[in-house]
């Protein structure tokens, strides 16, 4: 089994703990509501942590809310799983002089046997998690008490 890393950053002006509320600790109420088109509910199956896709099973790994750190395990889902065994991630909120924060996350692609993954496939994955960044960021600038 082969391993893919790649890793990318986002930079907002929004702070770090906000991002964090927003994308992890409330992104099972918050994601439906503001991207209803793309994500119809979240719901926790086991452990305390889903666009085109029908559905995606996430593990959560760690949660460090004082250090703004989320680690999780994508294990099942619609997409990519007849070459991937898994993905795991790791996002970090970290704050930028300005009051503002660097999203960074990290993921691993764990291909199945000798699958050689295509740069499509990661490529998509990027997009999206991008994606819902810059929607979670619009939605707290338009609404700066929110999460605050």
């Amino acid at each position: 089994m082969g391993v893919t890393c790649f890793s990318q950053e986002f930079t907002t002006s929004v702070a770090p703990s906000r991002m964090f509320k927003a994308l992890i600790l409330d992104s099972h109420n918050l994601i439906p509501k503001i991207v209803p088109q793309g994500i119809k509910s979240i719901e926790f199956v086991e452990g305390d942590g889903g666009g085109h896709f029908k559905y995606l099973k996430h593990r959560i790994n760690a949660l460090d809310i004082e250090n703004l750190v989320y680690k999780y395990t994508l294990t099942e889902g619609d997409v990519i799983f007849d070459r991937v065994e898994k993905v795991v991630y790791e996002v970090k909120f970290e704050t930028t002089g300005a009051g503002g924060c660097i999203c960074k996350m990290t993921r691993e692609y764990h291909a199945k046997g000798d699958v050689e993954l295509r740069d499509e496939d990661i490529k998509q994955g990027k997009d999206k998690a991008m994606g819902l960044y810059k929607v979670v960021e619009e939605y707290l600038l338009a609404n700066p008490n929110v999460y605050a």
